[in-house]
């Protein structure tokens, strides 16, 4: 693929001494990346599914923010990536939900934004991003030159291994907490041993569903033979009663005098739904997703809990990350950065989207076409007017309508004496 040959190109030829970064716990920053020992699970990767599904409805920007706080949205190389398709191979929705399961499945994600330098006819560089690729390596080191930069050495699963600048890697993590670099546990890898637990505990519970059904459909009764009959003979009766109970034809079964038939009892025991469901509950709520928004049976309150309880810390840690590599200091200084718009993760019920029409409306909030956009409606030509209600007024003006209205009572009063 391309971005081999370009991850080889940013190799640097020079011998440059590295030694292994130094941590403040004392451990080796190697890592590897094997994270999937739980997401054999049903539960679990419907979970993730729902997660990474809706991430993928993020609408990414570059925007530039003023002294004044107005916002723009620049002509830039990273919008036009953004729109449609942040690398050759995948779409933008492709490139945020395989962003999202590599977070979740190794609980550290990397990015690579490659860019292109040109200058222009005074020699001025500019950095232009050409493309934007998530990573998915087998291992991880953390290295630092004699200078005490921090590098970043990336094992793929061909062979290849890639040696670059940390500042210049976009690094999402999950549940940052003990490692002094990555995300997850002590080893910088997912710490699943609580979540391992009730998995376990609901894979016995399944099998148990399972040897209960086959039991149950298992054997029913015994013949008892009454009667002293060689091994031949033995042979005979039993084929003529399996041949009897194999035709179907009678759920009787006609047994002569030195035949008994003894019916087994089975009464295997089923686990009851509401511990099935308890054991359910503690894999959702692991990751933040309820069972309503599992089956996508949701109110807006519901999915409003579940946006600002797992969707909302994803989408900030998206922005900060993406901004603080993607630019230079001097670039952020000048007010640029990237926001993940969440406009088209809609909620809300036909009822409430009518009354934030219309409350946003009267206001003068939003354009025609924003409305339309709000409904799942084209735009139209001359739709980026604003319409308000004349029912409202500035409050500075509501009150000297009103001094005046009183001015003009009393002026009417003493003419009248």
């Amino acid at each position: 693929m391309a971005i081999w040959s370009s991850f080889k190109g940013l190799i640097n030829k020079a011998k440059t001494a590295y030694s292994y970064a130094k941590m403040m716990n004392g451990y080796t920053p190697v890592f590897s990346q094997f994270g999937d020992n739980i997401y054999a699970s049903d539960i679990v990767q419907n979970c993730i599914d729902v997660i990474a599904s809706e991430c993928s409805k993020l609408q990414p920007k570059h925007i530039r923010t003023d002294g004044e706080g107005m916002q723009t949205t620049p002509s830039s190389s990273l919008n036009r990536l953004f729109k449609f398709s942040p690398n050759p191979i995948m779409t933008t929705r492709d490139f945020l939900e395989k962003t999202i399961w590599l977070l979740f499945l190794n609980y550290n994600a990397f990015i690579y934004p490659m860019f292109e330098i040109r200058r222009d006819g005074y020699g001025k560089e500019t950095r232009i991003c050409t493309g934007l690729y998530p990573l998915n390596p087998r291992q991880v080191d953390f290295l630092q030159d004699e200078n005490s930069i921090l590098f970043v050495k990336l094992y793929f699963a061909n062979g290849e291994s890639f040696t670059l600048p940390y500042t210049d890697v976009i690094h999402l993590r999950k549940k940052f907490s003990v490692n002094d670099i990555m995300g997850g546990g002590l080893n910088g890898q997912p710490d699943n041993a609580a979540l391992l637990k009730v998995l376990q505990i609901n894979d016995v519970v399944m099998q148990g569903l399972e040897k209960g059904i086959k039991t149950s459909l298992s054997i029913r009764g015994v013949i008892k033979l009454n009667t002293m009959l060689d091994d031949e003979s033995t042979k005979a009766e039993r084929d003529r009663i399996e041949a009897r109970l194999a035709s179907g034809d009678s759920a009787l079964l006609p047994l002569d005098l030195k035949n008994e038939y003894i019916p087994i009892n089975s009464d295997p025991k089923i686990i009851d739904k509401v511990t099935l469901e308890f054991l359910e509950s503690k894999v959702e709520n692991w990751f933040g997703v309820s069972k309503a928004i599992r089956s996508g049976d949701y109110t807006d309150e519901q999915y409003q809990a579940f946006y600002e309880k797992t969707l909302e810390p994803i989408v900030i840690s998206l922005g900060q990350a993406f901004s603080k590599t993607i630019f230079t200091p001097r670039e952020l200084d000048m007010g640029n950065e990237i926001v993940f718009y969440q406009k088209d993760m809609r909620y809300l019920s036909t009822k409430a989207m009518l009354d934030l029409l219309k409350t946003a409306g009267e206001q003068g909030l939003l354009t025609d076409n924003q409305k339309l956009a709000l409904l799942g409606y084209p735009p139209i030509e001359g739709g980026d007017k604003r319409t308000m209600s004349l029912n409202y007024i500035d409050v500075n003006l509501a009150n000297a309508y009103q001094m005046g209205r009183a001015k003009a009572g009393e002026k009417g009063e003493s003419s009248n004496e």
